[in-house]
């Protein structure tokens, strides 16, 4: 019966994940920050990156669900849901962000979701320590992304550059966080595929 109510909650979390109807529990650190007038290809570019970011979080909420579904100890499972919740955060925070460049999320969301969900999930009975290491190993190729990101914005998005800030300390923070509860070191050669994969993720989601 628990693991029912799990699955029904999470079915719920997807549904509103996907259509948008979650809200953050912090405040968007781009609260203060004035807007700027962006040239029409810099606001293009910065809307291609955001939803990157956008489809990134999809992601990694999904893992973290998928993952936290099939925890055999109570306190990961606990702390994969925490993780989850804070990505809801940026999910949000880069949803804002893509109105105000008059942009949208990628219309692949829903391929992503269920595919990392199931990668998750497929972790997870891996068995906790490597759950975690993937945890570590997933929110490296992330601020990789962001790092290259924040590189990459128009340097008068600031705007976009406070979410993205904000993004990459939390998920540096889940990492070490995740190897602090044990997660054990993914080899290069995995981190190397895991790699391949993220790009396509991005290089699609940059443009549907």
């Amino acid at each position: 019966m628990a693991l029912l109510d799990d699955i029904i909650s999470q079915v719920d979390g997807v549904l509103r994940t996907l259509s948008g109807l979650e809200s953050a529990q912090r405040k968007n650190p781009a609260f203060d920050s004035a807007d700027t007038q962006l040239s029409e290809a810099d606001r293009e570019h910065a809307a291609g990156l955001m939803r990157v970011n956008h489809t990134g979080e999809i992601c990694a909420q999904a893992l973290y669900e998928g993952q936290a579904l099939v925890a055999r100890d109570e306190q990961t499972r606990q702390a994969l849901l925490t993780a989850a919740k804070e990505e809801t955060d940026h999910l949000v925070w880069c949803d804002e962000r893509l109105q105000e460049l008059e942009s949208a999320p990628s219309i692949l969301n829903p391929l992503f979701y269920v595919a990392s969900y199931a990668m998750g999930a497929a972790t997870g009975l891996m068995g906790d320590k490597v759950s975690l290491g993937f945890v570590e190993a997933t929110e490296d190729q992330v601020c990789r992304h962001l790092e290259s990101h924040l590189e990459d914005l128009p340097e008068d998005d600031v705007r976009s550059r406070r979410i993205v800030e904000q993004m990459h300390a939390d998920e540096a923070r889940h990492g070490a966080d995740a190897m602090a509860a044990g997660g054990v070191e993914f080899p290069a050669p995995v981190k190397g595929l895991m790699t391949l994969v993220s790009r396509v993720m991005t290089q699609t989601s940059y443009r549907v």
